[in-house]
């Protein structure tokens, strides 16, 4: 396995860091169909390059519905005007030169401390949740502008609970996800219970 990027030295100064390393990763592990660890479900992200899609180290604890965040992915966007979205304009930029379009943010100390599975679970995790649209038959759903894929920021595949599932069985993405889960992993086992700050939004 190639070897994982690490954060930088506790504490990082001003408790936030761009993390271009993991982007470079990323792409040599995941993207690339010569290496172990490459997944075919993230080709639609191959077209994005830095600072397009971007990560950011955080060595502040962020937590919500307390549970501690490990990770979030996002689609930026201001929601602010005037000086405010000047300075968070002029925040990114000082981070990734530019303002990306997707952002995404690791707990650094965890990132730390986690085993080599756990980081790449955590990683593929976020990634996840940039999917390619889907046209009104289903379709993937590219740009009429560039040819790209046309990106979204997904929910889970599966969202039910147990009790449902045990009266009533397992719907169609349930069942795919019990297969995948009686098939075994395809690398190596992880803990995959990190809290994702993404996943906390969509519920709130």
């Amino acid at each position: 396995m190639t070897k994982r990027p690490m954060p930088p030295a506790y504490p990082i100064a001003g408790d936030f860091a761009a993390a271009p390393e993991v982007f470079e990763w990323m792409q040599s592990t995941l993207f690339d169909k010569d290496h172990t660890l490459y997944n075919p479900d993230h080709e639609h992200l191959h077209h994005l390059d830095m600072p397009r899609l971007s990560f950011l180290w955080a060595d502040v604890e962020a937590s919500q519905k307390q549970r501690q965040i490990l990770g979030t992915c996002e689609k930026v966007a201001f929601r602010a005007g005037g000086w405010q979205k000047l300075r968070q304009e002029s925040q990114m930029n000082d981070w990734f030169g530019e303002v990306p379009e997707y952002l995404i943010t690791l707990d650094a100390e965890h990132c730390r401390a986690c085993s080599d599975a756990d980081f790449c679970a955590l990683i593929e995790h976020e990634i996840y949740h940039i999917a390619q649209a889907k046209d009104i038959f289903g379709l993937p759903k590219f740009s009429r502008m560039t040819g790209e894929p046309s990106l979204m920021i997904a929910a889970h595949d599966v969202e039910e609970f147990v009790g449902v599932v045990r009266r009533y069985g397992a719907s169609e993405s349930v069942q795919r996800m019990v297969d995948a889960a009686n098939n075994g992993p395809t690398l190596s086992r992880a803990n995959i219970a990190h809290a994702c700050g993404t996943c906390m939004l969509r519920l709130a």
